[in-house]
């Protein structure tokens, strides 16, 4: 989701990627809950780190819930920052599916507010940035 909300946001200022240390595939609550507020990931797909090694990013941000008996992923790479911002991970969430997508609604208008203040942040500068 947070690749997608980034995209959407500051297309001009955030060359955007996402990926995981185990990546499972992109869920179709996330695409449908995203699609709510005219985003489309639909031709999004989940990548490994792995994809990534030997690139240079300007920020490495990881999004993962530390409260979660996961390990949050670890890039190796060229990074000029790295930022942990944690978001309930919503496909843990439990219940029939009104609960499960408000959960995933919930995180989504989170990583969205969290992105619009970071993208504003950031906004000053002049050069693109490759998160």
């Amino acid at each position: 989701m947070a690749e997608g909300l980034l995209r959407h946001a500051a297309p001009d200022i955030f060359d955007a990627h996402s990926a995981g240390s185990q990546p499972v595939g992109l869920n179709p609550r996330a695409v449908a809950v995203l699609k709510e507020m005219g985003v489309d990931i639909s031709a999004h797909y989940s990548k490994s780190l792995d994809k990534f090694r030997g690139e240079r990013f300007d920020y490495v941000i990881t999004v993962c819930d530390e409260s979660l008996e996961t390990q949050c992923p670890v890039f190796l790479g060229d990074v000029g920052q790295t930022l942990h911002v944690p978001f309930d991970d919503p496909a843990g969430a439990h219940g029939d599916e009104d609960e499960i997508l408000y959960t995933f609604r919930r995180v989504r208008d989170e990583i969205s507010e969290w992105i619009t203040s970071f993208a504003m942040h950031e906004a000053h500068s002049l050069q693109r940035h490759k998160v």
